[in-house]
């Protein structure tokens, strides 16, 4: 969705949603490009649509992120450019809420960059980041990559670092988060929600000791006793 402001973060399960990934041709936004983008469409929790394109980057593909995603510059010689990707990934997401693994930090930064840089716009859309909600959702666990939250959930590991491929995953992963915030484990003692927006419940300290505040924070001040 195009606006002016930036999408809020959300911490709880949606059943509406388009799960995303990027493959670039490194981890900086300054300097790396796009190199494959893909989406899964969910609607009431269940696959409706998808949508994936490799991207020309108009230069060429370091060896060491080839290696990682397996994406040459063989491959994506016929492929658009990235603005006509986006344009077409922005077309798809429409308004939905988007999901994906990291993407706070990583994948909304080059979708960002890329729409204020080709059009001068923001990308409005809410957005659910799973790497945090599974840290909530499953303390236990030592690693939160997304093929080790595929292997904890017994999810087939397929196409791992291709973008559809991880988003087949992630969309996945994202359905059994769904099912730990609504019965979560006992040691999961962050995982319950807000009784007013929904988001995840967070332990805090404050200055009369620790409380239970809502992750949706500042829009949502709902705070509770430890």
């Amino acid at each position: 969705m195009i606006s002016e402001s930036v999408g809020k973060k959300l911490n709880k399960y949606v059943e509406d949603y388009v799960v995303f990934d990027l493959e670039t041709t490194g981890v900086s936004t300054k300097s790396d490009e796009v190199i494959e983008i893909s989406a899964i469409k969910v609607s009431s929790g269940r696959v409706a649509d998808e949508f994936s394109t490799l991207v020309n980057p108009l230069r060429p593909i370091p060896y060491q992120a080839s290696r990682v995603n397996g994406i040459t510059d063989s491959m994506v010689k016929n492929s658009p450019d990235f603005k006509a990707a986006l344009g077409a990934f922005l077309d798809f997401t429409g308004n939905q809420v988007l999901v994906g693994h990291n993407i706070h930090t990583f994948d909304l930064k080059f979708i960002r960059r890329d729409a204020m840089n080709f059009w001068n716009i923001g990308i409005a859309n809410d957005y659910v980041d799973t790497l945090p909600l599974a840290r909530a959702c499953l303390p236990e666990l030592k690693s939160y990559t997304l093929t080790n939250l595929a292997s904890h959930y017994g999810i087939r590991v397929s196409d791992a670092h291709r973008a559809l491929g991880d988003c087949r995953m992630n969309q996945q992963v994202f359905e059994y988060l769904g099912r730990e915030i609504k019965n979560p484990a006992p040691e999961a003692s962050t995982a319950f929600t807000c009784p007013r927006c929904g988001q995840l419940m967070q332990r805090r300290k404050g200055r009369f000791g620790e409380f239970w505040g809502c992750t949706g924070f500042p829009d949502c001040r709902y705070t509770q006793n430890v």
